[in-house]
């Protein structure tokens, strides 16, 4: 099915979610319901290659239609949206992605389509500051990861780092996306990201998941993932 051409109306966008579920990969379905952690995350089952092949299709074409007519009750449906918003150009992109953001509601749909906004490379970090000091922590996490994608430079170490122990969230997926950043932080930067964990403000769980995010990569040598784990705090 070619969706570049399409014209969506409610009828076929109808059609459309036939066409996904006709699609379905139901193990895959069951495997992804149980990586989601999320009973209320209605899985139809497509694997996130088509999805982008899909949203690349629709993104060339009527995508504001789409989006009008887009039911977003599945996962499939809300991934398909963030992920055109990563293959357009359009001059209020921002307000674009703001209307998307209510939408997340895991870390799968957050992370997907954090990936796919390459276009943050070219906004200033400062922009950022308005998604991490929401009240909702799923824009809160958006903000994280667009910093771990797009963000990482040493120039930018300082403003990280301050953004990481101001952060009062406890939300478990703000505190491991928090962890991650910090990780790849010290993954590219490991001598000055080490100055900042022996240092940090960050709450117990927070600090001893990013140790554990460290140790995990294979691009730590042991040595540095002993000397980390005898930082983990007991």
């Amino acid at each position: 099915m070619n969706f570049q051409d399409i014209k969506w109306t409610k009828k076929n966008y109808n059609e459309f979610l036939i066409f996904l579920k006709q699609n379905a990969d139901l193990k895959y379905k069951s495997f992804h319901q149980k990586l989601l952690k999320n009973e209320n995350c209605k899985l139809i089952g497509i694997r996130t290659p088509l999805l982008k092949d899909i949203s690349k299709q629709i993104s060339r074409g009527d995508y504001q239609s789409f989006i009008k007519y887009n039911c977003h009750s599945f996962y499939e449906e809300k991934i398909i949206h963030g992920l055109i918003l990563g293959y357009i150009k359009n001059d209020n992109i921002l307000t674009l992605i703001d209307d998307f953001i209510p939408y997340i509601d895991n870390w799968a749909i957050n992370d997907i389509v954090c990936a796919n906004l390459k276009f943050f490379k070219k906004i200033d970090i400062n922009y950022l500051k308005k998604y991490i000091s929401s009240s909702n922590p799923w824009e809160i996490r958006f903000g994280l990861v667009l910093l771990l994608n797009y963000y990482i430079y040493e120039d930018n170490l300082p403003f990280i780092f301050n953004i990481c122990d101001n952060i009062k969230n406890d939300y478990y997926y703000v505190q491991m996306a928090i962890a991650w950043l910090i990780s790849i932080c010290y993954i590219k930067y490991p001598n000055i990201t080490i100055k900042y964990i022996k240092q940090n403000n960050l709450n117990k769980f927070t600090f001893n998941k990013t140790i554990s995010k460290i140790c995990d990569s294979y691009r730590v040598s042991k040595q540095d993932k002993q000397m980390l784990k005898n930082l983990k705090v007991k």
